[in-house]
């Protein structure tokens, strides 16, 4: 089976994931600036969850593209990424509305966390269809990316109940990481 269904798909997921977060964001009853003032959590949190999906969606095109085959174990397991994704709108919506409190900001690194699971199950459900020496296999090596990533959100849900603020530093930092798409893959498929 080829990807691009399967890319196609994902895309319009990621797509409607994203508008979904930006209705999110209420327009202020007062044409003063000041009305902006109590939305800036919401705003920030929206802004943090549009790069994290932006990241999603640019690592998940790379990784399609050195792709040879898939097959149904790869069609569950995007299911999986694109379920933990679509809680997005919802963990960023409490997370800003209630102003980077604690459980807020517990439940966005829990699903920020799944994501990034969910993800790495994607890439080993599309290594299994591949050679050892594939180059998907070659472009995504030992992972220590990925795998640094899942450590620094599951710190930050330990943190968030001490201090929130570092909490949310560390997803931050997780997001200034993978801005720049993985260059592993394009190191690989460019000659």
């Amino acid at each position: 089976m080829e990807s691009n269904r399967l890319e196609a798909f994902s895309d319009g997921v990621l797509a409607i994931i994203i508008t979904i977060m930006v209705l999110e964001l209420k327009v202020p009853h007062g044409a003063e600036w000041s009305a902006l003032t109590p939305l800036l959590p919401v705003f920030v949190s929206y802004v943090l969850s549009f790069i994290y999906v932006g990241i999603y969606w640019n690592n998940h095109h790379h990784l399609l593209k050195a792709v040879d085959r898939i097959g149904g174990g790869v069609l569950w397991a995007n299911l999986h990424l694109l379920f933990w994704l679509s809680l997005f709108p919802f963990a960023a919506g409490y997370l800003g509305e209630n102003h980077f409190a604690a459980a807020p900001t517990a439940l966005y690194g829990i699903v920020l966390l799944m994501a990034g699971l969910a993800y790495t199950i994607l890439v080993r459900s599309l290594l299994a269809h591949h050679e050892k020496d594939s180059a998907l296999a070659r472009a995504i090596g030992r992972d220590r990316k990925g795998m640094i990533s899942l450590v620094l959100y599951a710190a930050g849900i330990g943190l968030s109940f001490v201090e929130p603020w570092a909490a949310n530093g560390l997803y931050v930092t997780v997001a200034v990481i993978w801005l720049v798409p993985d260059p592993r893959i394009e190191r690989e498929l460019v000659p």
